[in-house]
């Protein structure tokens, strides 16, 4: 290749909504191009990193005994609404319809469509385990497109589905699966963990999220240093941080604390640690009988409620956050100051697993301006629903038993998921067992994010000059920089002899015949993030050698010009 012939188009500075490091370089690097929010075109050489993206993962979807075929962008809705999520969705779902008005949505994802394919073809045990796998565009709407390729609307997508007929081949395609993932990842050279995970709008009971570990990462990880244990911190279990409750040792008192509205404006006018305080969360439910009804999360004054978690307990699957107006007329005072002694009507109240063995702790009196001191439970207050409500925070103990939790941040790149029959079963998707009886089929849920694999990329490799691509996915592994070669015949013949060489050695080169100044050339590779440059020069040809620099390295060396596909190779294997 030769750069003159190819597309190179860099900019001096990004456009000023580059929210992150990855959507400027790639901007800046003239990899992509905004179309609109969300909406970005992949110029030649984004294209070239997208392909090798492709590549890896179809290999390993193969190796690991998946079959390729394509499904439409556009599904009819009718099959969304057999699956039930025509109404669950909600508005990241894009629906239309047809010059018949029929209606369509513009896929976010392949279940109903795939499940669809089995209940087809799928008749017999005999035909089970199998896996059919695509890479395709998908489309949702997000209310905030952000972050260039890695919250985009448009975005390709590998998703792969598992068909079996039980739970325990289920789970052994689930595995297959997941160390296929670990395959596909470890070829891009990331530093990436793979943690237990909610299932959010796909569903089903098991599921494992990739995460590309990176400071803009917006998905935060528990994780043990000491072991293999990681979850994303909406999952991660928070054990209790007492191991277990104290004799009551303090009088209830009301107690005054003008103007403390939070747990820490009371920790410090009581002179108390913040761990003694106890916060008070209000959620709101509908019963069709009773109407509105008022939920009490208690949790430490240094903790914070787990949504995710708090959903998955039974009666608030659907809980919203209460009004103010609700909170008076429940509790008889304005939040702030709220607690579960003396409300006004009786609600429900469920304390975290630390709260529930904390005894002479401070809670809100429901009058403005107080707190109740001196609180135990028994005593002053009948034993309470006990779950895990919080999330983790950094020196909990981890839920493995092997040592404390340390976070990170991720950015999530791919998901597994054990669907069950979750879909099969809403689909009449059934197989026809040995005794001649249909049974539901058991699904898994496989996905990668191909275009957002660009940008988590970049937001781990990269420095002050660029993009640092790992070998596997960099447009081109190596670029041939000839100085002079407008002057030079010998410059310019030894370049091209050097590209034809690295050509037939099987590395994917780069010749830049472009005529620029050398400190401008070697800027626009360094932003582009080519692993490897080769510098040709009269100099240099003097000496037999050419200058090679690695990406990451801070200075070039000079290779003996019979040695550096060995040099090439040998730094290959090294990174």
């Amino acid at each position: 290749m030769r750069a003159s012939r190819f597309f190179i188009s860099t900019l001096k500075e990004a456009p000023a909504d580059a929210e992150v490091v990855s959507q400027a370089l790639m901007l800046r690097a003239g990899m992509i191009r905004k179309l609109a929010a969300g909406l970005y075109t992949y110029m030649p050489l984004g294209l070239r990193s997208l392909r090798k993206v492709e590549a890896i993962v179809r290999e390993e979807m193969n190796r690991a005994g998946a079959i390729e075929l394509l499904m439409p962008v556009v599904q009819p809705a009718e099959l969304w609404q057999e699956s039930g999520r025509w109404e669950q969705y909600g508005p990241e779902l894009l629906r239309l319809r047809d010059r018949h008005q029929r209606d369509f949505v513009v896929q976010p994802t392949s279940e109903e469509v795939i499940t669809d394919i089995a209940r087809g073809e799928l008749r017999s045990w005999r035909q089970l385990p199998v896996n059919f796998y695509h890479i395709q565009t998908k489309f949702r709407d997000e209310r905030r497109p952000r972050f260039g390729v890695m919250r985009a609307r448009e975005f390709t997508m590998k998703d792969a589905y598992s068909f079996d007929r039980d739970r325990a081949g289920a789970q052994r395609s689930y595995d297959a699966m997941y160390q296929a993932y670990r395959r596909i990842f470890e070829r891009f050279g990331f530093e990436f963990r793979a943690v237990a995970a909610d299932t959010g709008q796909i569903g089903g009971s098991l599921s494992h999220e990739f995460h590309v570990i990176a400071d803009t990462g917006e998905d935060a990880i528990a994780y043990c240093p000491q072991s293999d244990y990681a979850a994303n911190v909406e999952l991660a279990e928070a054990l209790p941080l007492l191991p277990q409750r104290g004799a009551a040792g303090k009088p209830l008192q009301r107690t005054p604390t003008p103007d403390a509205a939070k747990c820490e404006q009371v920790a410090e006018q009581l002179g108390i640690p913040l761990q003694a305080t106890v916060k008070s969360v209000v959620l709101a439910t509908e019963d069709p009988a009773a109407g509105t009804q008022l939920v009490l999360l208690l949790v430490r004054g240094d903790h914070a409620v787990n949504q995710v978690k708090v959903g998955k307990l039974p009666g608030l699957e659907q809980a919203r956050m209460a009004s103010e107006e609700e909170i008076v007329e429940w509790f008889g005072c304005r939040p702030g100051f709220i607690g579960p002694i003396g409300t006004a009507r009786p609600l429900r109240v469920i304390a975290d697993r630390t709260v529930a063995h904390m005894h002479d702790f401070v809670v809100g009196a429901n009058v403005p301006d107080f707190h109740y001191t001196g609180v135990n439970w028994g005593r002053d207050l009948p034993e309470p629903e006990v779950a895990d409500i919080r999330n983790v925070i950094e020196g909990d103990p981890s839920p493995d038993g092997h040592g404390r939790l340390a976070m990170c941040r991720g950015i999530e790149v791919g998901h597994v998921f054990y669907l069950g029959t979750k879909y099969s079963q809403a689909m009449q998707a059934n197989y026809i067992d040995e005794a001649g009886q249909p049974r539901p089929l058991e699904m898994g849920c496989y996905g990668i994010g191909i275009t957002r694999i660009l940008g988590a990329c970049i937001e781990q490799n990269h420095d002050a000059r660029g993009m640092i691509w790992p070998e596997a996915l960099a447009p081109f592994e190596v670029v041939v920089c000839p100085i002079g070669s407008d002057r030079s015949p010998a410059v310019r013949e030894a370049a091209e002899a050097l590209l034809d060489d690295l050509l037939a050695a099987g590395f994917d080169a780069v010749l830049d015949d472009r005529g620029l100044r050398p400190g401008a050339m070697f800027a626009d590779w360094e932003l582009i993030g080519v692993p490897h440059r080769l510098v040709v020069s009269e100099r240099a040809l003097a000496a037999h050698t050419v200058e090679y620099q690695h990406r990451r390295d801070s200075a070039a060396s000079s290779v003996a010009r019979g040695e550096v596909l060995q040099r090439l190779r040998a730094r290959a294997r090294r990174d």
